[in-house]
């Protein structure tokens, strides 16, 4: 009878003590959610009502009820362009091949152990390495080139690993089938490893640009413009072949450097437009990982296995 009572008390103060620890968590959760909405909803007071065509259309002022965003957005797109085309079909070969042709010995846990240290390291680093390698270097100067690059590596090590995840949540019974009617491992690959992990390499791709599109420090560390009156070279022209890559070479700035550029002025109203600057940072990040949820779950309902 005594042991039977003292299973019962332990059962109900292990029972308490889940209670206790599911409470804390929530308590915790409501404090982290509560917190930052009240961010966003002070963010979105104050910046919504700058927001108009004009503000998208005008260079930066010193007027603030002239300055816009022009040159900051331009800049921003050109160099997400920029990174994507430098870090995606690099980042997914080197997952592919690491989880399909790799061979698994102690140097692949060692490359595999820097990938996913490299994925954790500041992002200050990467603007100092680019620093001396882009800029001192290679001789590439402060372009969006060395801002795409830049950033391209700083999002490399999060493409690869997510890379690797997709491949390696698709069953062995696919390739083990593509294998036995007689198809090669660059087939299999092609035609069922990466239409099927697709969904997660796209979520990746699209989380880690979300990352790079707010980065400041890497960009001030290769030297950033914080203020900038022009636009760079137009990528079409008029003659053949009708593509103009000189803009490459152009200086730059971003939407996170002129939010910061606002908020060093004195002046309030300068502070506002740095609030609606971040609105929009705001709104196209939430877009872009909306967009990589949206491409998951459509994915995944194509899978059938």
């Amino acid at each position: 009878m005594e042991s039977r009572q003292e299973l019962l008390a332990n059962i109900k103060r292990r029972q308490m003590w889940d209670f206790a620890f599911a409470l804390m968590g929530l308590l915790s959760l409501l404090f982290a959610l509560v917190t930052l909405l009240a961010l966003i909803v002070d963010l979105g007071m104050t910046g919504i009502p700058r927001i108009n065509a004009e503000f998208f259309v005008n260079f930066p002022s010193r007027f603030a009820e002239k300055a816009g965003i022009l040159s900051a957005w331009v800049g921003s797109f050109l160099i997400m362009v920029t990174t994507a085309v430098c870090a995606i079909p690099l980042g997914v070969a080197a997952g592919v091949y690491l989880e399909e042709y790799s061979k698994k010995n102690w140097v692949s846990q060692i490359i595999e152990l820097n990938i996913i240290n490299l994925a954790g390291i500041p992002s200050i680093t990467y603007g100092l390495m680019a620093l001396g390698l882009f800029v001192y270097k290679l001789k590439l100067g402060q372009s969006i080139l060395t801002a795409g690059l830049t950033l391209g590596l700083l999002v490399l090590p999060i493409i690869i690993v997510t890379t690797r995840e997709a491949i390696r949540a698709i069953p062995n019974t696919i390739r083990e089938a593509s294998y036995a009617m007689g198809a090669s491992k660059w087939q299999t690959i092609r035609y069922h490893i990466l239409p099927y992990s697709s969904g997660g390499i796209l979520t990746g791709v699209i989380i880690s640009l979300s990352r790079a599109i707010g980065e400041t420090a890497p960009l001030i560390t290769i030297g950033a413009l914080t203020f900038i009156a022009f636009l760079p070279t137009p990528p079409i022209d008029g003659q053949f072949p009708y593509l103009n890559f000189n803009w490459l070479m152009d200086p730059f700035t971003v939407m996170p450097i002129q939010m910061f550029n606002w908020l060093s002025r004195p002046q309030p109203e300068f502070h506002v437009n740095a609030a609606a600057t971040g609105v929009v940072l705001l709104v196209m990040t939430l877009i872009m990982n909306g967009g990589a949820i949206y491409l998951r779950s459509r994915f995944r309902k194509k899978m059938k296995w």
